[in-house]
């Protein structure tokens, strides 16, 4: 995957003009709106995943970046060649590996049976409790072989597509030393501005225009204390506070919007696809191109 920018501990690998215009996904005749819908269930279908398997947020969003990378670019992965909940599942099983934390293959793919059964919270509509039989979630022991030979080779695609670059720098870190550099601390109000200010980074993981991807953490976490600052009526110390941070008022002005309407997104997508369920499968991803053929009169 080509990059504006080596990356180093602070920073990321950013997304170029050319990979922001075109995808794997689009080439292969996926429309832009259906993708977008599928990487936005991907990636919380991904954060669903590393909340039950109790693991922390920093291993989850670096997971979630990672999958929405794999389907960047002419170069990356295609809806219709790979299946998002297969990525899902590599993304957090890689990052997870790496980690303090490592997760075996059978935590990953249980965890993962129970999200795409009808018992699941993510199924649109329903509370998580449409179904209590056990058998809409269990995972036998001949599924899971199979399903564990399926979840390596899908590693090693992700490895392939990502040119083996795997690493995540993440803004939480930076935004409470930034939260401290500006006083905030001693201020009443401040766990709440901390607290939304973490709200708005892990929001911004499910961004439709990808801000992790073409953003660096310094600028994330500025304008997710910005908004923070401004929803809990927090005064900061000076005017132009975020050009401290490298941060000018154009990028932050971009940033601030890209997180406000994420939510709005969310919201958008929730009514679009009702108590459908997003496809997460190559098959079920050809099934939803052929009703966009049938309702725009193409065969």
């Amino acid at each position: 995957m080509g990059a504006t920018i080596a990356p180093t501990h602070l920073s990321n690998p950013l997304a170029t003009a050319e990979q922001l215009s075109s995808s794997g996904s689009v080439l292969d005749g996926v429309p832009a709106e259906l993708e977008a819908s599928i990487r936005f269930a991907g990636a919380r279908l991904t954060q669903a995943a590393g909340i039950l398997l109790e693991l922390s947020q920093d291993i989850i969003a670096q997971a979630v970046v990672i999958f929405i990378r794999f389907w960047l670019g002419p170069e990356g992965g295609s809806f219709r060649q790979y299946d998002g909940k297969d990525v899902s599942m590599a993304a957090l099983y890689m990052v997870s590996k790496l980690s303090a934390d490592p997760q075996s293959p059978r935590n990953i793919l249980n965890v993962y049976t129970f999200l795409l059964s009808p018992s699941s919270p993510l199924v649109n509509g329903t509370d998580g409790t449409s179904s209590s039989d056990p058998e809409a979630f269990y995972l036998t022991e001949g599924s899971y072989l199979a399903q564990r030979n399926r979840l390596m080779k899908t590693e090693a695609h992700v490895l392939r597509i990502l040119g083996f670059q795997t690493h995540v720098a993440l803004p939480y870190t930076l935004a409470v030393n930034y939260l401290q550099a500006l006083d905030v601390f001693a201020k009443p109000g401040a766990s709440e501005v901390a607290q939304r200010t973490f709200a708005s980074l892990t929001t911004a993981l499910l961004s439709p225009q990808l801000l992790y991807l073409t953003h660096q953490p310094p600028a994330l976490a500025t304008a997710a204390i910005y908004l923070a600052a401004r929803d809990v009526g927090v005064k900061l110390p000076m005017e132009d506070w975020w050009e401290v941070f490298d941060v000018d008022r154009e990028e932050l002005g971009f940033l601030v919007v890209g997180m406000r309407s994420t939510v709005d997104f969310a919201v958008a997508e929730k009514e679009k696809w009702g108590k459908r369920k997003e496809p997460m499968t190559v098959e079920a991803v050809e099934a939803e191109l052929d009703n966009y053929r049938l309702l725009n009169g193409q065969r």
